[in-house]
């Protein structure tokens, strides 16, 4: 295979894989007008946007608005939460560690209400006697107080509402500091002299959203893990043509987008159901309801669940549940990112700068590689080397195709030529790279990570695309230490603007990737003149 091809097969894998990636999700994705719904979610969307799972999965109207809501309000060292009273949901969180511009001190808002959309945390009590069940709406809780702030290690926010038979709900959010997963306790005081039957649900709401850009290629959607499947994604089209109804032992729930996720995480020694749908109004909601849970008369019951809302961080993750890390999603080839991902924190925690530590993991990656790098320029200077006596073979034989291709195999036989070996070695490359990409695009570090100078922000484009240009000059490079030796004009034309044209791709990449590419492409031409001098030494000629 010709130098000049190897590149056009990078650059053709690279981006039809981008492509294909853009179209799987323009395919995919919902229709955002709520008036082309389907038939089928028609059938199985409630009448009211408020939804609440009963066990016919049926909704229930609940008559509140926010405008009506009381709110109170919860600070922490990570977090700034809003807590509605009608029902007790999580209405609004701010990452009190994460800025929502590079730069600004406005916080990133994970939850809340943004450019038309909401993205809230529910939870409540259904059943015979559940509170949330009740046919006049969710419940009003009350609070002590309207504000609270963490002062030590843990703050306790309760919220109390008791039914008309007189038994006694309160609602209790745990934060720790330091920790983005909250507790969540429902303690039930039956007082009564009859016994009363609840079933915990939690679930996540979130307007559907349609999917970024080319080049943002991070999963915007739910997922769920059982005991069976440990992590699955279930994207908004899945839920347009099919509602969840999974039951599993434990399990969990979420909601993933680029660096962050909120994940439900019921009691893992009881039975759960999954369910999922899409509201007439255009919300999607996944969810996890226990089974029926019986409260004698005169005694009372505790309820529980864990819900995270914070950057995916695998270690952090995986402590609240073992495969809830698998939300950090690195595709199909998780299983070459993630060792990769745990060598560039190591490399961060010795070098102390994320930029640095992607030049070494370049580096290193590459060097590993060396030996098919090797074989790869070795082949292709091989094959080049046989150039003239192919040209005399195509003169000799014509278009007797049968005959030439022929001698073309025993001459390759003859010289020890592999005509694949350019190829073969590059192929073995890719799931590398393409692992590589993955966690520079998904790990939650490099983001606002600063390299140096004008680089503030590696998960951002570079503002003065000069790595993009000297990506491009690289290239040049690369094409000129490797002599176009390819015939047809098209060919030609299309080597000549491949730097050019990546360069233009790379515009709106993150810093972090078109910085490892970069580093990439200087290493090979290390290489490459090195092994080209040693076999310029052999006498093989390699260039001109």
């Amino acid at each position: 295979m010709e130098s000049q091809r190897t590149f056009l097969l990078i650059g053709l894998m690279l981006v039809s894989f981008l492509l294909f990636q853009e179209w799987n999700n323009d395919y995919n994705a919902p229709k955002a007008d709520p008036s082309a719904t389907t038939q089928t979610q028609q059938a199985n969307s409630p009448e009211s946007d408020d939804f609440i799972p009963s066990s016919s999965d049926s909704g229930l109207p609940a008559s509140a608005t926010l405008a009506k809501r009381s709110v109170i309000e919860i600070t922490t060292d990570v977090f700034k939460v809003k807590i509605d009273t009608k029902g007790g949901d999580i209405v609004e969180a701010d990452l009190l560690q994460y800025e929502e511009v590079k730069g600004e001190e406005t916080p990133f808002m994970l939850l809340g209400e943004f450019d038309g959309n909401q993205y809230f945390s529910q939870s409540g009590l259904i059943g015979l006697n559940g509170p949330d069940a009740s046919a006049n709406g969710r419940p009003t809780y009350q609070a002590p107080q309207k504000a609270y702030t963490l002062s030590g290690d843990e703050l306790r926010v309760p919220l109390t509402y008791v039914d008309s038979n007189g038994v006694s709900f309160t609602k209790t959010y745990v934060f720790k500091k330091g920790q983005y997963d909250v507790g969540l306790e429902y303690k039930i005081n039956n007082a009564t002299s009859a016994p009363v039957q609840v079933q915990l649900y939690t679930q996540i709401k979130r307007t559907v959203q349609e999917k970024g850009s080319l080049v943002d290629q991070n999963y915007l959607g739910s997922a769920f893990g059982t005991d069976e499947e440990p992590y699955e994604k279930y994207s908004f089209s899945d839920m347009a043509d099919k509602n969840l109804n999974k039951n599993t032992q434990g399990g969990y729930v979420a909601f993933i987008q680029h660096y962050f996720v909120s994940a439900w995480v019921p009691k893992q020694d009881e039975t759960h159901t999954i369910y999922s749908l899409i509201t007439k109004s255009n919300a999607a909601i996944i969810g996890s309801k226990a089974e029926p849970v019986n409260i004698q008369a005169g005694s009372e019951q505790t309820l529980s669940a864990i819900y995270y809302m914070g950057p995916k961080e695998s270690d952090i993750l995986e402590a609240i549940h073992p495969d809830l890390d698998l939300t950090v999603d690195y595709g199909w080839l998780w299983f070459i990112s993630q060792p990769l991902f745990v060598l560039l924190k190591w490399l961060h925690s010795i070098l102390g700068n994320w930029g640095v530590a992607i030049i070494a993991i370049t580096i290193i990656v590459k060097s590993l590689m060396y030996p098919l790098t090797k074989a790869q320029y070795t082949s292709m200077a091989k094959m080049r080397a046989l150039q003239p006596k192919m040209a005399a073979l195509k003169e000799k034989y014509g278009d007797d195709r049968q005959k030439f291709g022929q001698a073309t195999m025993e001459m390759y036989k003859k010289e020890k030529v592999n005509p694949m070996g350019g190829c073969f070695p590059i192929l073995l490359q890719m799931p590398i790279f393409l692992a590589l990409f993955y966690v520079f695009l998904e790990s939650t570090e490099l983001r606002h990570a600063e390299f140096v100078l004008w680089l503030t922000d590696l998960s951002a484009q570079d503002p003065y695309y000069v790595l993009p240009i000297l990506f491009g000059a690289s290239m040049f490079v690369t094409q000129k230490l490797q002599p176009m030796t390819v015939t047809d004009p098209m060919q030609q034309k299309m080597m000549t603007f491949m730097p050019v044209i990546f360069s233009v791709f790379f515009l709106w990449f993150p810093s972090g990737l078109v910085l490892y590419w970069l580093v990439s492409n200087l290493i090979s031409i290390v290489q490459m003149l090195i092994i080209y001098r040693g076999m310029e030494k052999k006498g093989i000629k390699v260039r001109g």
